[in-house]
């Protein structure tokens, strides 16, 4: 479970750097890799939430 939270982190860094430039420099290119990190971050926390809910009922 530690290890999805630390690739959560890091895809949504990624996210967070991309989507900054494209608002600020208007850098048509971070656009593109804040939209495919975010598909990544959300199949990420999908499997987060399955995780999440298999360690409750444990």
């Amino acid at each position: 479970m530690n290890e999805l939270i630390e690739k959560i982190n890091a895809s949504f860094e990624t996210l967070k750097a991309d989507a900054e430039l494209q608002a600020e420099k208007g850098n048509k290119a971070a656009g593109t890799r804040a939209r495919k990190a975010s598909l990544e971050l959300e199949k990420l926390l999908k499997e987060f939430r399955k995780a999440s809910l298999e360690a409750s009922k444990a």
